[in-house]
């Protein structure tokens, strides 16, 4: 079953447009990742979906159509959204940014076992419970702003640059959460990333855009195998 869909996406800043034609899917569970240059409209295929910039052409949700929704109306059908720059509440603590994330659900228990579940994916973050946004490493404000997310209990999580500025360690340690969460959970996931090699063990297939129009679409194992690939974001 297709959980999210874009056809012929078209998105504009202003009178500025970014995106000239993006198509993609995302099975229900399934994983997907956006690669390309910076400008190539990975950050606004994401802002498309989650209704922060203006946009024409298709884009369902389980058969919704999205268009002309407002952020929080998307965030509402079961869509989580992780920003480049991670956005923590840098007045609020750990566990209060938590509880933000949470902010729709009126089921107390389940809240409860739901922060302990991201303790324990993110470790890090059980240390520094007490600690407001602002103290955080990097790495822990990026564990943070996906552990937020997650307490919405979203159907969809879009991912944009989740090891933009930490350490290889720090990234290889978030993505490997993130995979545990997706086999707990069953969360779709759209994954934007410059780190090919890091997204390619999470995501099942990627999209490959170059000035805002599809390249190359492939599943994982394709896309790896490819000469242009491996040479342009594996390093080889």
């Amino acid at each position: 079953m297709t959980l999210l869909e874009l056809a012929d996406v078209r998105a504009f800043y202003g009178r500025v447009q970014v995106l000239e034609g993006v198509s993609l899917s995302v099975p229900d569970g399934g994983a997907v990742g956006i690669l390309g240059a910076n400008g190539a409209g990975k950050t606004t295929t994401l802002r498309a979906v989650s209704g922060t910039v203006r946009s024409t052409g298709t884009i369902r949700f389980d058969g919704k159509d999205l268009h002309g929704l407002r952020p929080d109306q998307v965030a509402a059908l079961g869509i989580a959204h992780v920003p480049e720059g991670r956005g923590t509440l840098s007045d609020l603590t750990v566990r209060e940014n938590l509880r933000v994330g949470a902010y729709r659900r009126k089921d107390a228990k389940a809240i409860r076992a739901d922060v302990d579940y991201c303790l324990d994916l993110f470790p890090q973050l059980k240390d520094r419970i007490r600690s407001n946004g602002s103290a955080l490493s990097g790495g822990e404000q990026q564990m943070l702003a996906i552990a937020r997310a997650i307490m919405a209990r979203p159907r969809l999580l879009l991912l944009d640059e989740a090891s933009l500025g930490l350490a290889p360690s720090t990234a290889k340690a978030v993505y490997q959460a993130i995979g545990r969460l997706r086999t707990e959970s069953g969360i779709a996931m759209v994954v934007v990333e410059q780190n090919a090699n890091l997204a390619f063990t999470l995501v099942d297939s990627a999209t490959v855009l170059e000035t805002g129009r599809n390249a190359l679409t492939g599943s994982t194992a394709e896309l790896k195998g490819m000469d242009e690939i491996r040479r342009a974001y594996l390093g080889g």
